[in-house]
């Protein structure tokens, strides 16, 4: 391996290519148009090279589509009967705030919605969370029950004025 110094420094293989002269006859295979096409204001010295159509259409055509619907509405966050089973204590009071802090649901989850998947065998007080209709048969059948503190707001709408 030889040292490095400045008389044997060389650039990368490749980095330096030379470059294509075209209009140079027809013999050298970019001749006539030299590689612009046939007529029009690309094909002239000095014409623009990134033409095109203007107008909504073809701006509206460009744009990529994503197909089907995504709700605007926010969602409230789906816990399962088995989560709850193994994340609460028997005879616990369980509020949206807490399972957030615990980071059990996300900090930008709208509210909670119990689902009937799995077991639940403790009995929790459920505060300000809505269940399925399978979800709160099991959750009463365990002896717990479901608060209802305050009514949750969707977003966007307008707070209730005060009398």
């Amino acid at each position: 391996m030889s040292s490095l110094s400045l008389h044997t420094v060389k650039p990368a293989r490749g980095s330096k290519t030379k470059r294509v002269r075209v209009g140079r006859g027809n013999a050298s295979g970019l001749g006539t148009t030299a590689g612009r096409g046939t007529k029009g204001q690309r094909a002239r010295s000095g014409g623009r090279n990134k033409l095109k159509m203007k107008g909504m259409r073809m701006t509206l055509l460009r744009i990529p589509k994503n197909r089907g619907f995504k709700s605007g509405m926010p969602h409230p966050h789906a816990v399962t009967l088995e989560q709850l089973e193994r994340w609460c204590k028997a005879g616990e009071r369980v509020t949206v705030a807490a399972l957030q802090k615990a980071h059990r649901v996300p900090a930008s989850a709208v509210g909670v919605k119990v689902v009937a998947t799995g077991v639940l065998s403790k009995a929790l007080t459920l505060v300000d969370m809505t269940a399925s209709a399978g979800a709160r048969a099991a959750i009463e059948k365990a002896g717990g029950t479901l608060e209802a503190v305050a009514k949750l707001q969707k977003k966007g709408s307008k707070k209730p004025k005060k009398a």
